[in-house]
């Protein structure tokens, strides 16, 4: 049986090309989610995408696919992800970060071998 668990689902978007320390941002996110035992992150590259600047990013063939969407998701507790942030709010210049409450069903392995 899954047993549902009140999670937060913390979406941050940037641009692939932004960096920290000479780091890919969503790297440099992901390695520090790791350092801080958060539960896991992932990254999502996206196709077509625009921002603040309304300059649509995209991977279509007659275009120079540059600076495309990213999105790492992170998923954990509130006070995890809480915090995160400080750490999130020195890695950014620029980007959209949004917060979500979320019920998680399953989370590792839960059946016997």
């Amino acid at each position: 049986m899954q047993i549902p668990r009140d999670a937060v689902l913390l979406r941050i978007f940037i641009g692939e090309d932004d960096k920290h320390n000479r780091l890919p941002l969503y790297e440099a996110i992901v390695l520090k989610a790791r350092e801080m035992r958060l539960g896991g992150a992932t990254v999502l590259r996206g196709h077509i995408g625009f921002g603040h600047s309304s300059h649509i990013h995209t991977t279509k063939i007659l275009r120079l696919s540059q600076d495309l969407p990213v999105i790492v998701e992170i998923v954990d507790s509130q006070e995890k992800i809480d915090a995160f942030l400080p750490a999130l709010d020195e890695m950014m210049g620029s980007g959209l970060v949004t917060m979500e409450k979320v019920q998680v069903l399953q989370y590792g392995e839960t059946k016997p071998l």
